[in-house]
Order: structure tokens, then sequence, then C-alpha cells
């Protein structure tokens, strides 16, 4: 399929609200700008939740029941949600919108990682809320944990709910721990492999880091999986042209990057959509529709989630 699948993500927590007025926090907020990059072009929103009264992230049940339904309602895009979480969450506490909504998909982390924040401390000289300095500080002196066996755990406990996984590589090893799993038949083909460049602690945005990503999913995938790549920062628009130049998907939004051009923040993620659909068009590429999506990565339907 000659098209392009754009996946958007929404908020994350990696960024804190002090860092963007546009930030979305609330359900309200989150479901509002999900429907935006959906009719933008994303054929899959990725999705996190937050407190909404400080912007802290959270995986409280009732916070995705609050905007899960409304995007699923006003629009056809794949609901993907997260089983990251936070770096300082449990894995059972990460794990529980994904385990108890059965979206058609969720995303995966492929190991434990330095998973280094603390260098935006420098981007704001003051933060609205007590949480947002300490939390950037940790990741100095913090791992974000899944072995082996809490990803084995996060599989099997999903299994029967037919969600397939949006499988984060931020490193070559990554990919080996996914053909790992796949060897233990706990991942299923088509594989959709998201690879991330230029986040600390993972492997660089280069493009000679990016075709070394590409060329070993090839060697170890063949033709069973289906690849995308999001850039972290400033990464984000190089990396998606990247990776649509050589048959590759991507991923935007707030929680990679805020910014839309030098210095400009990104009034919301569908500025992002945009600015990347136009890329793909330019290259003589169509994007792909959230139906298309499905087909490809062979997802079970929206009819069949828990919400």
């Amino acid at each position: 399929m000659n098209k392009v699948i754009i996946t958007c993500a929404i908020t994350g927590s990696i960024h804190t609200p002090s860092m963007s007025p546009y930030l979305p926090l609330t359900p309200d907020e989150i479901a509002l700008s999900a429907i935006g990059a959906a009719q933008a072009g994303a054929a899959i929103v990725h999705l996190h939740a937050r407190n909404p009264v400080d912007g802290r992230p959270s995986q409280d049940l009732a916070l995705f029941r609050r905007f899960v339904p409304v995007i699923k309602e006003a629009s056809d895009v794949v609901i993907n949600l997260t089983t990251g979480g936070a770096p300082s969450m449990s894995v059972d506490e990460r794990l529980q919108p994904a385990l108890q909504l059965q979206p058609e998909v969720a995303s995966l982390n492929m190991g434990s990682m330095n998973f280094g924040l603390y260098e935006l401390l420098g981007r704001c000289k003051e933060f609205k809320h007590d949480w947002e300095r300490p939390y950037l500080e940790r990741s100095e002196d913090g791992i974000f944990k899944n072995t082996f066996k809490d990803i084995a755990y996060i599989l099997q406990s999903c299994s029967e709910n037919q969600t397939r996984f949006e499988i984060e590589c931020y490193d070559i090893g990554h990919l080996y721990t996914a053909a790992h799993f796949l060897d233990r038949a706990l991942l299923k083909p088509p594989l959709l492999i998201q690879s991330v460049f230029g986040l600390r602690g993972g492997i660089g945005a280069h493009v000679e880091d990016i075709l070394h990503m590409r060329r070993t999913a090839d060697r170890l995938f063949g033709r069973d999986y289906v690849w995308s790549v999001l850039g972290a920062g400033r990464h984000q628009m190089p990396a998606a042209a990247i990776s649509a130049s050589i048959g590759g998907n991507v991923r935007v939004g707030l929680e990679d990057s805020l910014w839309d051009g030098a210095g400009r923040l990104a009034e919301c993620n569908a500025a992002q959509v945009q600015r990347v659909r136009s890329i793909i068009e330019a290259l003589s590429l169509d994007i792909a529709t959230p139906d298309e999506a499905r087909t490809l990565l062979k997802l079970k339907g929206r009819s069949n989630v828990g919400f």
C-alpha cells in the first residue's frame, strides 16, 4: 500500500504544563485535540491521561473513560492507549487502561532504559506546579523499568483482548527483544514497530541511526512488520521526512515535540499533523485513512473495543 500512516501522540508524559500553554491536560482538551488531529489526517491517535488539576501524568482509568468514548463517537480514528504511563508508575498501574478498555492498539516499550528528561529543566525559569521540577530532576538518576518479565506480563494480560501493540523501540536491542517475543508467540505479525530517535538514553537521530534501525528490522522481521518513526523534539519532522521517503510511516504530536518550526510552539496537535502531511504529499505519497491502517495492521476493528 503506497500510503503513509500518521500517528499523533496527543499529550504523553514527557512535557510538563509549564513548557507550553497548548499541551492538552484535561479530558475535554485531550478529546478535542485528538479529534482535531484525526480531522487533519491522523489515522491513529496515541493517548495518555493527565490529572486535570495540575497536569501530572495519570493512569487513572476514570480519566481515560472521560475522553476515549468521546473520541470514538466523533471520529473513526484508531485509538491507541499507552502502557508506558510515566517512569514513576508500577507495571500494574501502567497496564490498567489497555487491559480494561481493550483498545485496538496499545503502546509497549521494549526494555528498561535510562529515560533522561532532566535537560528539559532549562525550558522554564519558573514552574506552575510543585511536581514538575522534581519529576524532571529525578530522571537523571532514574530508569524506566520494563523487564522481560514485565513485557511478557503485559502481553499475556492483554492477549484475550486481541489488542495489537505499537512496539516502541528506542535502540537496536529493542528490536531483538521484539523478535524474542515474536519467537515466543506472545507477539503476532504484523508488528507495528515504532522506532524512537533522539530521546536522551536511546539511539540518536542521525540519518545513519535511522537507516541502521530500518535495516535491522528488515533483517529480523522481513515482511512481517509495519515500520514507523518518531523523532523527539527538533528531530520530529526531519526523521518523519526520512521515514516517509524510504517507505515508512510517521508519528508526530505534542508528546514527542512541542514545536511547529524553529522557535515556534505548536498551538495544537493538528498543526503538526498538517505539517507532516504536507511533507508526505510533497513526496507524491498519500496518507492512510483509519480503515486503511486497520487493514494494514490487521486490527480487530473499532466495534470490538471495551468503551
